[in-house]
């Protein structure tokens, strides 16, 4: 029997309520000794894991570096090596984006080429308004092309998400984007015979973007990757009979959420909206996904400093989570982003677990060593919901 399986039959309806408090790439590797949460002040993140059990969790096994999706997807109790969620879905489903049975989405980064190397695969982070201006500029200036319909819909600073519309697109292509600088852009390649009018449509669609934009100072070429069609997944409600919410206030973080049958509460830029959000909508969901996102950003910048001091702008914030009194709070990330490596990695991530049935530890800060001396040692991040609903009393015994 397989954990799906099992939770369909074991879970329960109850009162009790589960907090998963998500700190992006907060795992990190030592510089000059230390790591970025070895080096934060973060008195509180300390505390809560003096008052719990703590350990490392793999998001999907030893060494695999995971995209956010799957490993999002193993933290909500998916096996991420069963569902295979493109980014483009999640992306654009965070963004409002309908997507129908013709559709084929993207995630797009707006980046700079300059000599035919991708120079910066960011844009210098442009601002959001100058994305929705060069999004509105594309929409209008595009060649029609006969029976496709093409349309880019501004995401966050630089990241965008471009819809395909016609008949027989495959999502079966490889990425369009050569994932660092210094490279030449890519196009995209059929990964299956069915996928070759795909791949034809979106070279296409690059060429014609690098052409529309080649004015643009920064922005002036697109990169995509994580080609999706509307996948099938059960929610969390059919899995664990939880009412989930998600308070998240990135585009792909809320698309996954919707996916999973989670409602997504809205919440503004700023770290204090996250606390807001969750205070207000506390009395109408017993699941709540609560996502910090800066973590991540300034360890794929290489920013030590812009990680540390992420870290602990946070920690002042935790005294209104915890005064919500969950039964099970936990504290974790999806996966590592340490700054000196500028991107996601295999390394696992620190963990810690607050519930009156789950005992305390002698782990006294968290931090990634720390953390590996805890009681519950290393882990696959696919435990992390069956050890959540434990311990909120959500699951009935198994067997006679």
């Amino acid at each position: 029997m397989e954990w799906e399986d099992l939770a369909r039959e074991l879970s329960q309806q109850t009162d009790s309520k589960i907090v998963l408090l998500v700190m992006d790439g907060v795992g990190g590797l030592p510089a000059d000794g230390r790591s970025e949460l070895e080096a934060a002040r973060k008195p509180n993140l300390d505390g809560l894991a003096r008052a719990g059990v703590c350990g490392l969790a793999d998001p999907v096994m030893m060494g695999i570096t995971p995209g956010s999706g799957p490993a999002h997807l193993a933290l909500f109790g998916y096996e991420p090596l069963k569902y295979r969620l493109g980014r483009g879905i999640l992306e654009a489903l965070g963004l409002g984006v309908e997507v129908g049975r013709n559709d084929l989405v993207a995630r797009g980064n707006f980046a700079t080429v300059k000599g035919g190397l991708v120079t910066d695969r960011r844009a210098g982070r442009i601002p959001t308004e100058e994305n929705v201006r060069i999004c509105d500029d594309l929409n209008a200036r595009l060649p029609k092309r006969e029976g496709v319909e093409v349309r880019v819909f501004p995401g966050k600073e630089h990241r965008f998400v471009a819809r395909f519309t016609a008949e027989g697109l495959s999502d079966a292509l490889s990425d369009a984007d050569p994932q660092k600088e210094g490279k030449p852009p890519l196009l995209t390649t059929p990964q299956a015979p069915e996928a070759g009018k795909a791949s034809a449509v979106v070279n296409r669609f690059l060429d014609d973007v690098a052409e529309v934009l080649k004015g643009e100072a920064k922005a002036n070429a697109a990169l995509l990757r994580g080609f999706s069609k509307f996948p099938s997944i059960p929610t969390m409600q059919e899995l664990f009979k939880v009412r989930p919410a998600a308070v998240a206030n990135y585009p792909m973080y809320k698309g996954l959420a919707k996916l999973l049958g989670m409602e997504v509460i809205g919440a503004g830029g700023e770290t204090s909206d996250l606390f807001d959000a969750l205070e207000k909508n506390w009395a109408k969901h017993d699941f709540f996904y609560v996502h910090y996102k800066k973590t991540d950003s300034s360890g794929e910048d290489g920013n030590f400093g812009a990680k540390v001091a992420a870290i602990e702008a946070l920690d002042p914030f935790l005294p209104r989570l915890i005064a919500l009194k969950p039964d099970v709070l936990v504290v974790t990330s999806d996966h590592s982003t340490p700054s000196s490596l500028k991107g996601h990695s295999w390394h696992p991530n620190p963990f810690l677990l607050i519930s009156p049935t789950a005992g305390v530890d002698d782990v006294a800060v968290f931090t990634e060593r720390a953390c590996a001396k805890g009681m519950l040692g290393r882990f696959r991040a696919i435990s992390v919901m069956p050890l959540m609903l434990a311990h909120a009393l959500k699951l009935q015994k198994y067997g006679a």
